[in-house]
């Protein structure tokens, strides 16, 4: 069964009305924001609901709700324990950054840094932002890009240039307000889609295996082991990983990343930021949970009908046309025949004395698509047109959207999948223009420039960041998972900035110039550490802000300077 080309007048409607609306809303409300107050902070005047639901659209991008089913879908809900370390972040910021950031007023986290160290450490610490952020907005938007491709026949460069623009125009016009409001009307039609999704795996699974039916023959296939206490370095996702890398990662991103910093900057007060970051991580975890579950649930689905070898429609195209096509079929006959026998022993229901057959079944099955990702890199190596990718982890949720789903439903959730792409990033251009304006062009303009000036140079340099964002997501190619490649992304830069903050808040005796050198030393050492594998990447977070840390208080303490300045915090700022 393959992915269908064309979708129905119905599905264009939904799909078209939706973001049309997301769009003009977000222009028509935010189109007299005509000072620096508004336009990047939102007028300071976002109750907790919108900026924890502001919050969590930014990070739950369109990667969410390809990759995350899939990666259930193949490897069980283990995933979900990269999400621990979320509340403890969230608590932690609630009681540190925020109230510093609310009361030194800053536009971004940068700006607390030169009043603690010098202009050298704040540059270099929104330069490391820029660029994991500049490669991560263009990930957010090739992510939906290369999905629909396959969907709509579409060219890619295409749609990536389409998402980007929807996007720039209400980013452009409106500036953090502008995505506020937005991110709340996509956050609505994101939880009614997925919501929706759920009921109808259900409705579509046979009339005798009920919801606790399902959940046992997931749980034997091994994909509902949620927990894993080992302390195996070569294992992501565990409990350890989650609570250590996790919380440092998370301490990270929203902490002293601008475009979630940015999202809470614009709360009415310090009460209404904390408890926006309190909603979001209450509730972060559990909608993770809910959307890997949506995940399982695809592979209980397809326990009891048809699926293909691989998901990936460009990928079983390309061996068609291919000399290993004859190979390839006789792949596809095996796993025909094992679908079949899995079938045989769920058509009375589930039995438990029958889970070794099936985790047999499964294994040969693994190995079945083994060898057919091998034919699909061998068939890509004598394209020289354009990259197959055989790993089929984020086509696995939009195949079963669109050959399950009725009419209607399917445009729902391709908008929520744009909707997705489009809330995180608005949120990482509005955070990337931001942090360009008032970090780089404004500290080092010498003129004193109007407040409608610095306004217009944001407007310029979100567009040029929305053009950069699409240069990336037209050059990008897949890895083993589209979530993950951005989470590690942020993970080879997140810890050293971190670190930078730590040392900010709590390491007095610690002055700019061993922190800038520090810094340096740190990131060129994670890049090695990434690049050798040395460790899973979740603790590359842990690692930089440890390093950053001790070998900034290293140099102050064998090089001390003769005398710098701590200033008050309260004269922090730069405006």
């Amino acid at each position: 069964m393959e992915i269908e080309s064309k979708l129905h007048a119905v599905d264009w409607i939904v799909l078209s009305v939706t973001l049309i609306f997301i769009v003009a809303y977000g222009t028509y409300v935010t189109r007299k924001n005509d000072n620096v107050t508004d336009y990047i902070k939102g007028g300071s005047d976002s109750k907790w609901w919108t900026i924890g639901l502001s919050v969590m659209a930014t990070q739950a991008s369109a990667i969410t709700f390809l990759s995350t089913p899939g990666q259930a879908f193949h490897s069980g809900m283990g995933f979900v324990q990269f999400y621990f370390g979320l509340p403890i972040a969230m608590v932690i910021i609630c009681v540190v950054f925020i109230p510093i950031y609310h009361k030194l007023k800053v536009y971004t986290a940068y700006e607390f840094l030169e009043g603690r160290f010098d202009l050298k450490t704040r540059s270099l610490a929104a330069i490391l932002f820029l660029i994991q952020r500049g490669l991560a907005a263009g990930i957010t938007i090739f992510a939906p890009a290369i999905i629909l491709s396959a969907v709509l026949d579409w060219d890619l460069l295409t749609l990536n240039i389409i998402i980007g623009f929807l996007v720039i125009i209400y980013t452009v016009s409106g500036g953090t307000k502008a995505v506020n409001v937005t991110q709340k009307q996509q956050m609505i039609i994101i939880f009614i889609g997925m919501l929706i999704a759920f009921f109808m795996i259900m409705s579509k699974l046979p009339e005798n295996i009920t919801f606790t039916n399902a959940l046992e023959i997931a749980g034997a296939s091994d994909k509902m082991q949620v927990l894993d206490f080992s302390f195996d370095l070569s294992n992501r996702y565990t409990v350890w990983t989650g609570i250590l890398g996790g919380t440092f990662l998370m301490l990270s991103y929203f902490g002293t990343d601008q475009s979630q910093v940015q999202r809470y900057l614009s709360g009415k007060s310090v009460r209404e930021s904390q408890l926006g970051l309190i909603f979001n991580g209450l509730l972060k975890v559990p909608m993770q949970f809910f959307i890997l579950l949506i995940g399982v649930m695809v592979f209980v689905f397809y326990q009891f009908n048809a699926s293909p070898l691989n998901f990936n429609p460009t990928a079983n195209e390309a061996v068609q046309k291919s000399t290993f096509v004859t190979e390839y079929q006789e792949l596809e006959k095996e796993h025909i025949k094992i679908e079949n026998d899995k079938r045989l022993l769920f058509s009375d229901g589930f039995q438990i004395e029958e889970k070794a057959k099936i985790q047999s079944l499964n294994a040969k099955d693994l190995a079945l698509k083994a060898s057919a990702k091998k034919i699909i890199k061998q068939v890509d190596e004598q394209n020289s047109l354009k990259k197959i990718e055989s790993n089929d982890k984020d086509y696995v949720f939009i195949h079963f959207i669109l050959n399950n789903l009725p009419r209607g439903l399917i445009g729902l959730l391709l908008a929520v999948i744009l909707s997705a792409a489009m809330s995180s990033t608005a949120s990482e251009l509005n955070a990337l223009a931001s942090t360009t304006a008032i970090d780089l062009y404004k500290r080092n303009v010498s003129e004193e420039k109007s407040e409608a000036h610095y306004v217009k140079a944001s407007k310029w340099f979100t567009l040029l960041w929305g053009i950069i964002a699409i240069s990336v997501a037209c050059v990008a190619n897949l890895v083993d998972n589209l979530i993950q490649l951005v989470n590690i992304i942020g993970s080879i830069f997140y810890g050293n900035v971190l670190g930078i903050f730590l040392l900010a808040f709590f390491i007095k005796f610690v002055k700019g110039n061993a922190v800038f050198v520090a810094a340096l030393i740190t990131q060129a050492l994670i890049i090695g550490v990434f690049l050798l594998d040395w460790l899973p990447y979740l603790w590359l977070n842990l690692l930089g802000c440890a390093l950053v840390m001790g070998i900034a208080i290293f140099i102050q303490t064998i090089f001390p300077t003769k005398k710098e300045k701590i200033d008050d915090l309260d004269t922090i700022g730069g405006h």
